[in-house]
């Protein structure tokens, strides 16, 4: 018996890794404490309309992930 994992097995287990991804919602992911505000099931901090003053300490100062490790383009795409 091969040890080697079936080509379709592999197909599913990348296909439930990228789905997984993304932005952190209210049901699949547990938000940081002071990310009170639902915007759509995803959680904000306070400061949220002024993301590049607000949000640059944890998303990074391109807010492309930073410390977060969580890109506010994934939801905003272009915005800011």
């Amino acid at each position: 018996m091969s040890s080697r994992i079936p080509r379709f097995i592999m197909a599913g287990i990348l296909a439930a890794a990228l789905a997984a991804g993304g932005c952190k919602t209210a049901t699949t992911d547990t938000p940081p404490a002071d990310h009170t505000i639902n915007k759509n099931g995803h959680y904000h901090k306070t400061g949220l309309t002024n993301p590049t003053v607000n949000c640059v300490q944890c998303h990074g100062a391109d807010l492309r992930g930073g410390s977060a490790g969580v890109s506010c383009y994934k939801c905003h795409g272009q915005k800011w």
